[in-house]
């Protein structure tokens, strides 16, 4: 552990009792978002994401060491284990490094090799390597064994070649050379099967594709290993792309180099060079294209996963509307608009169905009905789901908001993303709440709160199911769940819970809690009525000391006994704040708020043994704005009247939309079309853009002006350049030319210039087929 922790400081540029400490915090049950804010001065002020990057890392090196162990008395129950082989496997960096060293020593498979060993046939490979000049015709008829299956010398010479083939296959360091060489030169090449060009035509960008492996990005290396699952693509590694394939490949010189073959005109050369071929390309060559193409799948897949949880996590933070009676509208043309009013507490107070929209076409009947819901429960705000006929339902809300204007100047209405909203409605945690309710009222219960709080509603559903990831479907499921957990946690942790109105699924995202111990807290809640102090969680069922420690500073308890119970304070360090209190001779009450006060105080005087100076710093930051919300302003974005489908966007149009997705190669706008819009990376501003989340995250209000629309494909080209110029796509260059090339030439007089002689642009502002799978990724 000790070694590990060391390279564990390296790793994150920290010193290593920063490492201890943390590891020993770990070990004890303390939580990621606990050690984060209050054990600063054992990390030394490690935050959250060094925190979870040492978490991850920790896992990774622990179970490489364990492994160690594992190999270490395999070779050495073997009796194989010497000092050098000793080192180099306790010197071994990576997992990879690692199996590399056991392969001649692991147990595998009765192998051809094997097989030629057992009819003693390995002192001619031997006795060949010693003296290259032997006939080796001569010599390998000296190994003839019919009743071991090699009856002639031809046999007998493939017995050798599968021997050494074998011998040179798993030599450690030749395979790091031949890594070395790949990971410089190789290329990973992409080409559509025969005969399905048709049926994989989302994939045609892939066709002929070649890109040097260690350089595909995330998005274009799982649309390629989709492609390949689906049956239209053949994914290869090319080692040699710059070498003709009747040269042969240069991973055959590096192998001749390692073993020191210097290769002549001698039979036993030229038997050694169809060994060295036959290494490459039967063993080595097959063993890579699956490491690599394994690798390049890990490396993307991880990179696709920082992608979602970035994304959660911006989605999570948005800005809640805030305590405010709401109602939901969940749209439907056929089957209603579903109607839910919650108070300003989240409780459903009021619910029903209109049918303004055909066939019905009760459009007065409904802006009656609603209008009497607003009177009557006193609405502040309106929630549209942005589904089917959520355009048509906008306008009707338009229309109930012009209607009651004099009555309730200060009503609004939001577009609110409804993803996950049906997976809320069929859950077991709906269905305990609303047990009587229709599914469809559930969700538009669920599209109300979320935009009162999108961390409190948002919890209740799988991450997965939110619909902000980047090929989610195509990444491991395990790596991907655990990622969002952590992304969840340390949200509803960053911004506390309130105890006495928080659901049971968001208390189980509370450090320290747990699905049990949550629906122990409501119970308690339901039974003895609301904490009125953080103590009495430790009357609660289960909950003992240790779930007290990690969870207590994250709950809120408001207007409580105590007026630290409503602030971020840890009731460890009440004691702290007594001092604090005592010696400006004021009251704990009177401390909080009071700014002036505050900055006064030298925090350095109330250094104890048990609380540094970056607690104390935290402590008087907390009392200055007790339970702040670290969450931003909230705003919302204003659809154009009109535009409402994909036919009545314009090229040029100036728009308001609502960032939905941001992935590495650009972000998607939601502008009210039901369909969003691809701003690219280049487009986003007029600077270098490397990293799209740099400039826009999930849930921002953003102006774009819409540079392609292809209706065919469902394809919208966004800029937020709102000074950059469309270019014709590529539809309408390839109509051009057709054009062009269907009229007959005219005569150009001398000294007349050509009509039309400027350049028609050939790049389609849409050239990216990956555009597909991220149009159709909410469903």
């Amino acid at each position: 552990m000790q070694n590990i922790a060391q390279l564990l400081a390296q790793e994150l540029n920290v010193r290593q009792q920063q490492v201890d400490a943390t590891i020993a915090l770990l070990n004890d049950g303390a939580t990621v978002p606990f050690i984060a804010r209050y054990r600063k001065e054992a990390t030394g002020g490690l935050d959250d994401t060094q925190l979870r990057q040492l978490y991850s890392r920790l896992s990774y090196l622990t179970e490489m060491s364990d492994r160690r162990q594992v190999i270490l008395s395999s070779i050495d129950a073997q009796g194989k284990l010497t000092p050098a082989l000793a080192k180099a496997i306790n010197d071994a960096d990576s997992k990879t490094r690692l199996e590399d060293l056991y392969l001649p020593y692991k147990p595998k498979r009765r192998t051809k090799g094997q097989i030629a060993i057992e009819a003693g046939i390995e002192p001619l490979v031997d006795a060949l390597l010693a003296d290259r000049t032997l006939d080796i015709d001569a010599k390998a008829a000296e190994f003839i064994d019919s009743e071991a299956g090699f009856a002639d010398a031809k046999a007998v010479q493939d017995g050798a070649r599968y021997i050494l083939m074998e011998r040179f296959a798993e030599d450690a360091e030749l395979l790091l050379k031949i890594r070395q060489h790949l990971t410089q030169q190789a290329v990973l090449e992409s080409k559509v099967i025969k005969g399905k060009e048709k049926e994989g035509a989302k994939f045609r960008d892939y066709f002929e594709q070649s890109e040097a492996i260690t350089k595909v990005p995330s998005h274009r290396a799982l649309a390629m290993l989709r492609g390949r699952n689906e049956g239209i693509l053949s994914l290869s590694i090319n080692a040699d792309p710059d070498t003709e394939a009747s040269q042969g490949s240069y991973c055959e010189v590096i192998i001749a180099d390692h073993f020191k073959l210097n290769l002549t005109d001698s039979s036993v050369d030229q038997w050694l060079k169809t060994v060295v071929t036959s290494t490459w390309r039967i063993k080595i060559a097959l063993q890579m294209e699956t490491e690599f193409i394994a690798k390049m799948r890990e490396s993307a897949e991880e990179e696709a996963i920082k992608v979602f949880a970035r994304n959660l996590g911006d989605l999570l933070m948005a800005a809640p509307a805030g305590a405010k009676a709401t109602m939901g509208l969940d749209p439907g043309i056929r089957t209603g608009v579903k109607v839910a009013i919650v108070d300003n507490t989240g409780k459903l107070v009021a619910h029903t169905t209109v049918f303004p929209h055909a066939p019905q076409n009760l459009w007065d009947k409904s802006i009656k009905t609603l209008s009497n819901l607003i009177g009557m429960h006193k609405v502040d705000i309106i929630a549209i789901g942005n589904g089917t006929g959520s355009r048509e339902t906008d306008k009707l809300a338009g229309e109930l908001i012009a209607m009651v204007k004099d009555s309730h100047p200060r009503l609004t209405k939001v577009m609110v993303s409804e993803a996950g909203a049906s997976v809320y409605s069929a859950s077991e945690f709906a269905a305990n709440e609303f047990p009587d309710l229709d599914v469809s009222i559930r969700g538009a219960v669920s599209i109300a709160r979320r935009l009162q709080d999108p961390l409190a509603e948002l919890v209740k559903i799988e991450p997965k199911a939110i619909g902000v990831g980047q090929y989610q479907h195509d990444v491991s499921q395990s790596q991907l769940s655990q990622s969002l957990e952590a992304v969840v946690e340390d949200c509803v942790n960053s911004v506390g819970v309130d105890l006495n109105m928080a659901s049971a699924p968001l208390l189980a995202q509370v450090a320290g809690l747990n699905k049990t111990l949550a629906k122990n807290v409501v119970d308690y809640r339901d039974e003895h009525g609301q904490f009125t102090n953080r103590k009495q969680l430790l009357k609660v069922a289960r909950l003992g000391p240790k779930a007290f420690e990690q969870a207590a500073g994250f709950l809120r308890i408001r207007q409580g006994d105590n007026p630290l119970d409503g602030s971020a304070v840890h009731p460890e360090a009440y004691s702290i704040v007594e001092a604090i209190a005592a010696t400006s001779k004021h009251d704990v009450g009177q401390l909080i708020g009071n700014s002036e006060l505050l900055k006064s105080i030298n925090a350095a005087q109330f250094v104890t043994e048990s609380f540094g100076l970056p607690t104390i710093t935290d402590i008087l930051a907390e009392l200055d704005k007790p339970g702040r919300d670290p969450r931003g302003e909230f705003k919302t974005a204003n659809f154009k009247d009109g535009v409402e489908e994909l036919k009545d966007l314009k090229v040029e149009m100036i728009l308001e939309g609502v960032v939905t997705n941001v992935t590495n190669f650009g972000a998607f706008v939601d502008v009210g079309v039901h369909q969003d819009g691809l701003v690219h990376i280049s487009s986003l501003t007029d600077k270098f853009v490397s990293d799209p989340h740099t400039v826009v995250k999930a849930g921002d209000v953003v102006k774009v002006k819409v540079m392609e629309v292809d209706i065919e494909r469902r394809r919208v080209s966004l800029s937020m350049r709102l000074d950059e110029t469309p270019q014709p796509s590529s539809n309408q260059v390839n109509k051009t030319q057709q054009n062009t090339q269907a009229k007959k030439p005219q005569a150009v007089k001398k000294g007349q210039k050509p009509a039309n002689s400027s350049k028609a642009p050939t790049n389609a502002a849409m050239g990216n087929a990956f555009a597909d799978a991220f149009a159709k990724m909410k469903k």
